[in-house]
C-alpha cells in the first residue's frame, strides 16, 4: 500500500539521485530556506522526528506550527511542551507481546463486524515483522542434543500458538513472521531489517527516501539506535494503534547529549562500557527523554558496542540512546550484507539532510554528560537492578555485603535434617571466601559427585540475550577464554547450568569458523537455541537435587548472565541474585562457580600439573580477539544466514492453519483466547466519571517493575493460574510460562502482580501476590479483585518511584485492568508503562506536595475518592479524598498523567484500541 504524505510542505521536497536512481524526500536545509525555522543545532535524533512533521503536516494532525516548534526547541534549550502526532514507519514484534496484539486484531475484525463495519478495515497499514524468539526454553543444556531437544519441546508447548500466528501472517497484510530458531528480534532487526534510510512509494507514484524508524513491542527495541534508526519500545495496545494508522502522540522531548571520549583500554568490553553507562544516566534522570551520543570517542566505537548501548537504553530509563550516521554505520551495513545501492542511499541522504556526524557535529542538547573511555574497567551489575555497577575488583565484597546484609544475625547452619544426603556422613565444609559467618550451606549427593552448595554458589551461567550476542567483540573474546581455559583443563562446576543461545544464527556461523564453538561446548556452553532464554526467565530448570537443596537451606542461589536485566524472580524461582556480566566473564565465573570468590585475584582452579590459573591466563587480547573477528565475521555469513529468514526449517513448514478472515477461536484453547475487552462494546464512547470509594488492592514499593506486575517466567500448580489449567486438565509440566499464555487473557489476569517476590505492603513481610481481600483475610490478588468485582467495587493501587519500570509489558497494563483497578496512584511511572495504562483506559496519577504512600501512612485499609475527573485536562492536578481505616479524612492533591489531548479521549473510549475501532467502524 503506498505511503501518505503531506501536502502543504511542497517546498521543502527535493530530489536526491544515487547510483541512477532518483529519490524524492524531505529536506530540513530546504525547511529552513522557507522560513521554517532554523533547525542546524539540532540533534539528528530530533532531526528524525521533525523529518517526520515536514512528511506528514497535512495542516491538521501535524501542522506548520508543530514543524516551527522544533526551532523554539533549539532556542529554549532543548524544552518544549508542543503536543505533536509521530508516524514510525515499521513496527516490530516478539512472540510473547506480538501473540496478544495478533489476538487483539482478531478480537478487533469481530468488533468491527458487530458494529457493522467491514473486517478488513483491521490490517497494518505499516510493515509489522514478529520474531518468535521467546519461547524456547532450556530444558536440556552442556550436551550436542541441547539444541534440537529444546527445539523440539518448544514445538510441542507452542503449537496453538503458532497455528494462530500462521493464521495471522495469511490473514492480515502487511504482516511477515520470522519463525522460531531465527534469532532475536532486536539482532534480527539490526542485522538484517533496518535500511537506516528506508525508501517506499507514495500516493503519487514517486520513490520517497526518509529516515527508517520503528516502534516495537519490547522496550529493547532501542538496540538498533545503534544503526541510527529511531526506534524504541511501546506496549502492545499503542503498537496495534499505530499499525493501524493511529500516529502516536508524544511531547517534543528533551535530548540529552552524551559526550564520548578517548578510548577502551585493554582487557574491557563493551559490556564494561555500557553497565557504567547505565549507573551513570540512571543517577542522571532521563526518563521519557532521548539520549543521543556523540563526541572524538565514537570515532573508536564500533556499531557492535554502540547497539550494545543503545539496547539498554531501558535500563538508564531514556527513550532511546541513538548514534548518529557516520562512516561506522556504512561499515557495518557493507559487512552484514546490505545492498550496495541502500548504503550509498543512506550515505548521499545523511550528507544532503544534516543526518551525518563529523568531526564539526556539535548540536545543542537540553543537557550534556561525558565519558572517558580510558577509565571503564571490568565489572558487573546486580544483584537485582541493571543500574547496581559493580567493578569487577569489588564484586567478591559487594556479595558478602549483600549476604550479610540478608543474612546479619541468622544461623548460617542448615537445617540438620538436610545436611548430607549421601552415604559415609557429612564431609567438612568448605571454606566459603570472605564468609563472616553469615553464609548458609547445603550439600548435594549425585551419581557423580558431592559437594557443597552455598550462599553465593552461581548455579546459572548463560550467555544469552541480544544485548551481548550481537557483538562479535564480546562472543569471540566467550570463545577464546574457553579455548585458553580447555587447554588448562579447567571446566564449569557440576552446580553451574552453562548455555550458550545465540541471539542470531549468524554468531554460530562465525564460532564455527573460528573453531571456538567446540571449545565453548568442552566446558557446557552447547548451543541451546536461538532466542532470549535466561534474559527474559527461560533459563528451565535446574536439577532437582539443585533445586531442592537450594529450597530446603535457605540459599541464596546466583545467577550470571550476558543480559540485560536482572529483576528479582526473573531469571529463575530458585535464584535470588542476578549479576550482569560480558559474555567472556560468564564463562569465567562458570569456572569457579562462586560469586564470593574474587576472580580477579583469586585462584580460578588447577592446571593439569596442578599450577594455579588466574584470570590474567585466560584472558585474551584485544588483538587476538579483532584479528578472529576480522577473519571469521563476513558478509557472506551474513547474507546466506539471511537468505530464507521467513521460510523456516521443516517444523514450520508443516504448521496448519486456516484462510479465514476471522478467527475460529477454539473453546478448548488454554493459549489463545477472545479477550472480553470489545465485546458488547457501544457505538459512542462514555464519559470520565469521578472516582469514588474505590478499595486498595495493593500498596507497592519503589522500582515495581512489569516483572513485578506480570511476570513472563513459570508458574506453579498453586496459583490462580495454576489451578486454572488445571482444572481443564492441563499438566503442570505443560504450564510452559506466563509470557506463553499472553494469548489468554485468563491465564494472565490471574498472574497478575503475581511475582514471587513482589512485596505488597498491606502484608507484613509476605512475598508474592497477595493482599487482604474485603473481608481482611490474605488471599490471592486476582481472587481480592473478583470479590471486589461481585460488588461492583472500585480498585486502586499505590505505588513509589519509577512505578512500571523495565519492559514494554502490555499485560501488566491489561492484567490490571481487567482486575477491576481504576487508577495508579504513585510517585512516578516509566514511560512505556504510564503509556500502556492510559491505553487501557486505567488512570495513573502522581502524588504531589511531597507526599507518598509513607508520609500518608497508607495500610491499604483506606477508601479512595478523587473528583474532577468528569472535566480533567492533561495533567491537571486533582483532589483526592483518602478516608483513613478510623474514619479521619486527608485530603491530597495528586496530578492525573493523563498527558495528552487525545490521551484524555482514549480514556473516554476505555482505551485507545476502543478509539480506533469506533473511528474505523464509523468511516
Amino acid at each position: 500500500m503506498p505511503i501518505s504524505v503531506g501536502q502543504d510542505t511542497a517546498k521543502t521536497r527535493k530530489t536526491l539521485s544515487v547510483n541512477g536512481t532518483s529519490f524524492s524526500y524531505y529536506s530540513i536545509p530546504a525547511a529552513e530556506a522557507a522560513g521554517l525555522g532554523d533547525f542546524s543545532k539540532l540533534p539528528v535524533a530530533l532531526k528524525v522526528v521533525l523529518e517526520n512533521m515536514l512528511r506528514f503536516e497535512d495542516g491538521k494532525t501535524v501542522t506548520i506550527d508543530d514543524i516551527k516548534a522544533f526551532a523554539d526547541w533549539a532556542k529554549n534549550n532543548g524544552k518544549s511542551n508542543r503536543e505533536i502526532a509521530y508516524r514510525p514507519a515499521r513496527v516490530l514484534m516478539q512472540d510473547f507481546t506480538g501473540v496478544p496484539a495478533v489476538v487483539d486484531l482478531a478480537a478487533m475484525r469481530d468488533g468491527i463486524k458487530a458494529l457493522g463495519g467491514d473486517p478488513q478495515k483491521i490490517n497494518p497499514l505499516n510493515p509489522v515483522d514478529l520474531v518468535i524468539d521467546h519461547s524456547v526454553m532450556i530444558d536440556e543444556f552442556g550436551n550436542p542434543r541441547a539444541f534440537q531437544m529444546n527445539v523440539d519441546r518448544e514445538y510441542e508447548r507452542n503449537m496453538e500458538r503458532y497455528v494462530f500466528l500462521k493464521w495471522g501472517q495469511k490473514a492480515f497484510n502487511n504482516f511477515r513472521v520470522v519463525p522460531p530458531g531465527t534469532g532475536i528480534c532486536h539482532q534480527v532487526n539490526l542485522e538484517y531489517l533496518a535500511q537506516t534510510v528506508w525508501t517506499d512509494v507514495d500516493q503519487n507514484g514517486d520513490e520517497v527516501a526518509y529516515p527508517d524508524t520503528l516502534v516495537g513491542t519490547d522496550s529493547h527495541t532501542t538496540m538498533v539506535n545503534g544503526a541510527a534508526v529511531l526506534g524504541w519500545g511501546v506496549g502492545g495496545i499503542e503498537a496495534e494503534a499505530a499499525m493501524l494508522g493511529q500516529p502516536i502522540s508524544m511531547l517534543i522531548p528533551e535530548v540529552v547529549g552524551f559526550k564520548l571520549t578517548g578510548r577502551m583500554m585493554e582487557g574491557t568490553t563493551g559490556t564494561d562500557l555500557v553497565l557504567k553507562v547505565v549507573e551513570m544516566l540512571r543517577a542522571k534522570g532521563v526518563v521519557s527523554k532521548f539520549v543521543e551520543f556523540y563526541g572524538e570517542g565514537l570515532d573508536h566505537l564500533p556499531l557492535a558496542d554502540r547497539a550494545t548501548i543503545a539496547n539498554m537504553a531501558p535500563e538508564y530509563g531514556a527513550t532511546c540512546g541513538f548514534f548518529p550516521i557516520d562512516q561506522e554505520t556504512l561499515r557495518y551495513m557493507e559487512m552484514t550484507g546490505r545492498e550496495t545501492d541502500r548504503i550509498a542511499l543512506v550515505e548521499a541522504y545523511a550528507k544532503e539532510n544534516g543526518f551525518w556526524r563529523d568531526a564539526s557535529y556539535d548540536p545543542v542538547y537540553t543537557d550534556t554528560l561525558e565519558l572517558d573511555m580510558g577509565t571503564i574497567v571490568p565489572a558487573i551489575s546486580g544483584p537485582k537492578r541493571p543500574q547496581d555497577y559493580i567493578a569487577l575488583t569489588s564484586a567478591a565484597s559487594a556479595f558478602g555485603k549483600y549476604v550479610n546484609g540478608l543474612r546479619g544475625g541468622t544461623d548460617a547452619t542448615p537445617k540438620e535434617e538436610v545436611r548430607w544426603e549421601g552415604e559415609g556422613g557429612q564431609p567438612e565444609p568448605t571454606e566459603i571466601p570472605g564468609d563472616e559467618g553469615n553464609h548458609k550451606r547445603g550439600y548435594v549427593s549425585t551419581d557423580d559427585s558431592n559437594y557443597q552448595l552455598h550462599d553465593g554458589s552461581i548455579v546459572i551461567a548463560s550467555i544469552t540475550s541480544c544485548t551481548n550476542t550481537s557483538n562479535p567483540y564480546v562472543m569471540i573474546g566467550a570463545g577464546l577464554v574457553a579455548r585458553k581455559a580447555r587447554a588448562l583443563g579447567l571446566t564449569r562446576k557440576p552446580w553451574v547450568k552453562t548455555s550458550l543461545a545465540p541471539g542470531s544464527q549468524v554468531v554460530s556461523a562465525y564460532l564455527e569458523a573460528a573453531e571456538l564453538q567446540e571449545d565453548l561446548d568442552a566446558i557446557g556452553f552447547n548451543l541451546v537455541g536461538y532466542g532470549c532464554t535466561t534474559c527474559i526467565g527461560n533459563s528451565g530448570p535446574l536439577a532437582p537435587e539443585i533445586s531442592k537443596c537450594i529450597t530446603d537451606n535457605d540459599l541464596i542461589g546466583t545467577s550470571i548472565l550476558s543480559g540485560n536485566r536482572n529483576f528479582e524472580g526473573r531469571i529463575s524461582p530458585d535464584v535470588r541474585a542476578n549479576y550482569l556480566a560480558s559474555p567472556p566473564l560468564v564463562v569465567a565465573y562458570s569456572l569457579v562457580g562462586d560469586m564470593n570468590v574474587d576472580i580477579t585475584k583469586d585462584s580460578l582452579g588447577k592446571d593439569k600439573d596442578g599450577n594455579d590459573v588466574f584470570l590474567k591466563d585466560i584472558w585474551p587480547t584485544s588483538k587476538e580477539i579483532a584479528d578472529l573477528v576480522e577473519r571469521t565475521v563476513t558478509r557472506k555469513s551474513f547474507q546466506e544466514k539471511y537468505a530464507d529468514v521467513f521460510k523456516g526449517d521443516e517444523k514450520w513448514q508443516a504448521v496448519e492453519t486456516t484462510d479465514a478472515q476471522t478467527y475460529d477461536w477454539p473453546v478448548s484453547s488454554t493459549y489463545v483466547q477472545n479477550p472480553p475487552y470489545f465485546q458488547n462494546m457501544s457505538k459512542e464512547p462514555g464519559v470520565i466519571t469521578n472516582l469514588e470509594n474505590a478499595r486498595v488492592l495493593a500498596v507497592l514499593g519503589d522500582m515495581i517493575t512489569t516483572d513485578h506486575i506480570s511476570p513472563a517466567g513459570s508458574f506453579k500448580d498453586t496459583t490462580p493460574a495454576g489451578k486454572y489449567l488445571v482444572e481443564r486438565q492441563v499438566p503442570a509440566r505443560e504450564f510452559n510460562s506466563y509470557g506463553s499464555r499472553r494469548g489468554n487473557h485468563e491465564v494472565m489476569m490471574r498472574g497478575t502482580f503475581a511475582n514471587i517476590r513482589i512485596k505488597n505492603e498491606m502484608l507484613d513481610g509476605v512475598e508474592g501476590g497477595y493482599t487482604k481481600g474485603p473481608n481482611g483475610d490474605q488471599m490471592a490478588i486476582f481472587d481480592a479483585a473478583m470479590a471486589y468485582e461481585e460488588t461492583g467495587t472500585p480498585l486502586v493501587i499505590f505505588g513509589g518511584e519509577q512505578y512500571g519500570a523495565g519492559s514494554s509489558r502490555d499485560w501488566a497494563a491489561k492484567g490490571t485492568a481487567l482486575l477491576g483497578v481504576k487508577a495508579v496512584i504513585a510517585e512516578s511511572f516509566e514511560r512505556i508503562h504510564r503509556s500502556n495504562l492510559v491505553g487501557m483506559g486505567v488512570i495513573p496519577f502522581e502524588f504531589t506536595n511531597g507526599d507518598t504512600r509513607k508520609t500518608l501512612g497508607l495500610t491499604g485499609e483506606e477508601t479512595v475518592s478523587i473528583s474532577g475527573l468528569d472535566t480533567i485536562k492533561p495533567q491537571q492536578e486533582v483532589p483526592c479524598s483518602i478516608t483513613m481505616a478510623d474514619g479521619s479524612v486527608k485530603e491530597i492533591m495528586i496530578k492525573c498523567r493523563i498527558d495528552t489531548a487525545i490521551e484524555i479521549e482514549y480514556i473516554e473510549h476505555g482505551g485507545v484500541l476502543h478509539y480506533v475501532l469506533r473511528n474505523l467502524a464509523a468511516s
